[in-house]
């Protein structure tokens, strides 16, 4: 089965950083499409960073320079790198896999994604 896991979230002062990890287990890690999704309270679930088999990367544009998706696949991981966090970034962090490749704005919708995990909160004081 496939098996997503995140961790790493948690309180912080704007202008903090967070990272975080999302372990993963029952694909190729290696040869599918892996995002970060964040969704508020009230609010439509939202793409954050995408990175495809090939290493080419997405970000929306709220985190540029900011964020950096990342993994090790050795470890099977996917890990979000959050700099310099400010309050509109307070959500909930979710990782997510595809066996499709996505190279245009699909690579940052929800519904180009099949397998989700549960998601770890993060949360910004100013």
């Amino acid at each position: 089965q496939v098996q997503l896991q995140e961790s790493g979230g948690g309180s912080v002062q704007a202008g903090g950083s967070l990272r975080l990890a999302c372990t993963t287990s029952g694909f190729p890690f290696s040869r599918w499409t892996m995002a970060w999704f964040r969704q508020a309270p009230g609010k439509k679930r939202e793409g954050v960073a995408h990175l495809a088999a090939g290493g080419t990367t997405i970000y929306a544009d709220s985190v540029k320079g900011r964020f950096t998706i990342s993994q090790d696949t050795a470890k099977n991981t996917l890990y979000l790198q959050m700099n310099n966090l400010m309050p509109e970034d307070a959500a909930m962090y979710v990782c997510a896999a595809d066996a499709r490749y996505y190279v245009d704005y699909r690579a940052l919708l929800p519904d180009s994604y099949t397998n989700w995990g549960q998601g770890t909160q993060v949360t910004v004081s100013s």
